[in-house]
């Protein structure tokens, strides 16, 4: 996928005391983590609760994405959903709106067969001019894109890259630029001759995966060091533990909408305990 940069951060939605979205938040950590090893960044995807946002809220996002980063970087909107017709909306939508690529999750829940994730995809592609990028979930979706559908889904026009979140079977799919969807699997993926990850680490450590790009011999040794971050990270599920971080470094990015809540005492201290031992909050309050 020629022109999005391989460190794409998904990026969290801010919200204010009210639980609104905080565009001036928004505003200022989008800046923040293109300054930070950014190439892009993906909006309203899992890590951006776009499953609590309203289309309206979802949208303006993407648009206040696109204003503000044009020439910058690039901004991937996510608008997938398990209701075809809502995916072809929104996608219309959000290229209308200048987002230069779509990510697409596999539809969740309802657990189309292998057809019907064929044609809803070709619905999406066909409602778009910009490259489509699939993401591949299954713990989340419960339905895989083996590596063997995933081929087939690449003869469609502009299905062009996979951002892969299956742990296992990594592979390079002829036409499909590979993106890691998973931190611990970037160095991996570069490994395999990929194009890069769509990351949540990237929002603390960005400037460090970028190094991984731009450093392959030192490449494993980085990623060595960066462990804990990804195990901090998963301390509960995603995005709870990154904006409990992303609050500590005084990042005013707010609470969650429920059904997710914030993190509790446990939950803060496994994540103050990695900002510490990487010294990043004495950097952030210097």
């Amino acid at each position: 996928m020629p022109g999005l940069g391989a460190i794409l951060t998904a990026m969290v939605t801010p919200f204010d005391a009210q639980l609104r979205v905080n565009e001036e938040a928004a505003v200022t950590l989008m800046h923040h983590l293109v300054e930070r090893g950014s190439d892009g960044l993906v909006i309203c995807g899992t890590t951006g609760e776009a499953s609590t946002l309203t289309d309206s809220e979802h949208l303006r996002m993407i648009e206040l994405a696109v204003a503000e980063l044009r020439g910058q970087a690039t901004v991937v909107a996510a608008t997938g959903s398990n209701d075809t017709r809502h995916a072809v909306e929104l996608t219309e939508r959000a290229t209308a709106l200048g987002a230069d690529a779509i990510l697409s999750v596999t539809p969740y829940y309802n657990r189309p067969n292998r057809r019907g994730i064929v044609r809803h995809f070709e619905a999406v592609a066909r409602a778009t001019d910009k490259p489509l990028m699939l993401y591949n979930i299954p713990s989340r979706t419960a339905t895989d894109l083996p590596n063997e559908l995933l081929a087939e889904l690449a003869q469609i026009e502009r299905i062009d890259a996979v951002k892969q979140a299956r742990t296992t079977d990594l592979a390079l799919i002829d036409g499909l630029a590979l993106y890691a969807g998973n931190d611990d699997a970037l160095c991996d993926v570069l490994e395999l001759g990929g194009a890069g990850g769509v990351l949540v680490a990237s929002h603390i450590v960005g400037q460090e995966m970028r190094r991984m790009v731009d450093e392959p011999t030192r490449r494993r040794e980085i990623d060595a060091e960066l462990h804990d971050v990804y195990e901090a990270l998963a301390v509960t599920g995603n995005p709870i533990p990154v904006k409990a971080a992303l609050n500590l470094l005084g990042h005013d990015v707010g609470g969650l909408r429920l059904p997710l809540v914030e993190a509790d005492e446990h939950e803060c201290s496994v994540v103050r305990g990695m900002l510490e031992r990487h010294g990043l909050l004495e950097a952030a309050a210097a």
